[in-house]
């Protein structure tokens, strides 16, 4: 049986339409959008490095550009989303605290996230400290201070950061709000006073499934190995899954000009695959990414899918480097065309391009070059700066940009 055959760019276009990045949003968005968009996307993982934006909300500026980064805090702390470990730390839809649960009933399978062996050891701490969050309300780790130990000149740090993550980690504590971006951490049944574990958590067979069958929905078309990464699932049989979505009509094969293997669409895609056949789809937004976004952030499939090698440098040496310290990669009408390493001098409000590396096969064309250059001005007006200073960039687009401009 043949399978519809689709061309590399309506099978990335079908993959970015799923996660809102099909055309750009025209109307002004409002807090709802914040919500929705991470809806959309099922997980929006968290990141605190702010050399530019925070991840986060540079997930949501690609999505819905000039919004207020504060409704991402009001909507955690007006509990419409909550975090918790998914595809790593992530802000996740309140309605899928049953999908998760099951983890923190069952923390020793956390990994590195969880010890028992330090749960157990400080067991009568952490009971205090559970106890004093009862009586005195949420708590950030650093109202915690260190004390002064004998007089030996050592300092004893309190250990109740660890017991705050341990008790994250096992679901007795929830993340309530952010302050300045540092957690805020309050007892699980005041963040969900209505939630009852018995009638409402699913068993991890049943959460894993339904995990998966939300990754397929989120990718919208996919290669059945790239399935397990969006919630970081091990052990799942991913075979068994796909098998269940073919027989319920939820997902359908197709080809991939160029690219080895059978591909899968989600139904929500349907409508645009019926179109993709014909390869009248395409995508319009040009945007900058963040090195988290999900679009990225496995990175075989963003090779696979858009030939575009990337990791993130932070964590190499500088002299290491290639691209820079914190790169986004440059969304252009549907290719990941190259990268840029910026940097906000939010005193100065000068957004500062350090570089910006193009793909070797991308050929500099007029509208590509005022593409990239209104991304760069409207992520730069949304940082609040009121000019983009350049520095490394390709000649062809210094002779258009010059190496300064006002936003």
């Amino acid at each position: 049986m043949s399978h519809p055959v689709i061309s590399l760019a309506s099978a990335r276009t079908l993959h970015l339409s799923a996660q809102n990045l099909l055309k750009p949003f025209t109307r002004k968005p409002s807090a709802a959008d914040v919500v929705q968009a991470i809806r959309d996307m099922g997980l929006l993982q968290i990141d605190t490095i702010s050399v530019v934006a925070r991840s986060p909300y540079l997930v949501l500026f690609s999505r819905l550009g000039h919004y207020s980064p504060q409704w991402l805090e009001e909507a955690l702390s007006g509990g419409k989303i909550f975090e918790y470990w998914a595809h790593e730390a992530c802000f996740i839809p309140s309605e899928d605290y049953g999908l998760l649960r099951h983890r923190m009933l069952n923390p020793q399978g956390m990994g590195w996230k969880f010890s028992q062996a330090w749960f157990d050891e400080h067991q009568s701490d952490i009971q205090a400290l559970l106890g004093h969050i009862a009586e005195n309300g949420p708590v950030r780790s650093a109202d915690f201070t260190a004390d002064k130990k004998s007089a030996s000149g050592w300092w004893d740090w309190k250990p109740h950061k660890k017991h705050l993550e341990t008790l994250f980690t096992s679901g007795k504590l929830m993340v309530s709000e952010r302050r300045n971006f540092h957690r805020v951490y309050d007892l699980a049944e005041r963040v969900m006073p209505d939630w009852d574990d018995a009638s409402q958590t699913l068993d991890q067979g049943v959460a894993e499934y339904q995990m998966l069958r939300r990754s397929a929905q989120y990718l919208g078309i996919f290669k059945p190995e790239w399935l397990a990464d969006y919630y970081r699932l091990k052990r799942v049989n991913t075979k068994a899954v796909i098998a269940q979505l073919l027989a319920d009509k939820e997902i359908t094969p197709v080809e991939v000009t160029g690219l080895e293997g059978i591909f899968y669409v989600h139904q929500q895609q349907f409508s645009l695959l019926q179109q993709a056949t014909e390869s009248r789809i395409c995508s319009t937004i040009t945007t900058l990414l963040s090195p988290f976004d999900p679009v990225v952030w496995d990175r075989k499939r963003a090779s696979v899918l858009f030939n575009f090698e990337y990791r993130i440098e932070c964590y190499t040496p500088e002299a290491k480097r290639q691209y820079g310290y914190f790169t986004l990669p440059i969304l252009q009408r549907g290719e990941l065309i190259g990268r840029v390493d910026a940097k906000m001098h939010r005193k100065e409000k000068i957004l500062e391009v350090k570089s910006l590396h193009l793909e070797p096969q991308i050929t500099m064309t007029a509208r590509r070059a005022q593409d990239v250059h209104g991304a760069i001005t409207r992520f730069a007006q949304w940082q609040g700066a009121e000019s983009v200073l350049t520095g490394n960039v390709p000649e062809t687009l210094m002779a258009l940009w010059g190496t300064d401009w006002q936003v």
